[in-house]
């Protein structure tokens, strides 16, 4: 897991590996979301991805106690790699709106 600040938004992005914890990305997330309301994760490859996807679910129950719902929007987004474009995918994470 690395992180890198996306300085327009002043969105939080973590760049998951296939390797990273997901617990220690989902307290991150969980964290994130409490202070400010939104998050990305990023993932490269399935095994990132699913990685990404596994703290999601566990940083929506390290949320439920506060009364925070997580919603989560896929995107894609092409990166260059060592030299090489690659398909990202952006996992954006934020708390669902209390009215819908």
């Amino acid at each position: 897991m690395t992180a890198a600040s996306d300085d327009a938004r002043q969105v939080l992005t973590i760049k998951v590996l296939s390797g990273s914890d997901p617990a220690k990305v989902a307290e991150t997330v969980a964290q994130e979301i409490i202070t400010k309301g939104k998050m990305i994760l990023r993932a490269i490859g399935a095994g990132a991805l699913n990685q990404a996807v596994k703290a999601i679910a566990i940083a929506r129950g390290l949320v439920a106690p506060d009364g925070i719902e997580l919603v989560c929007y896929p995107a894609f987004v092409d990166v260059e790699v060592d030299g090489a474009e690659r398909t990202a995918t952006l996992l954006h994470v934020e708390p669902r709106d209390p009215g819908s």
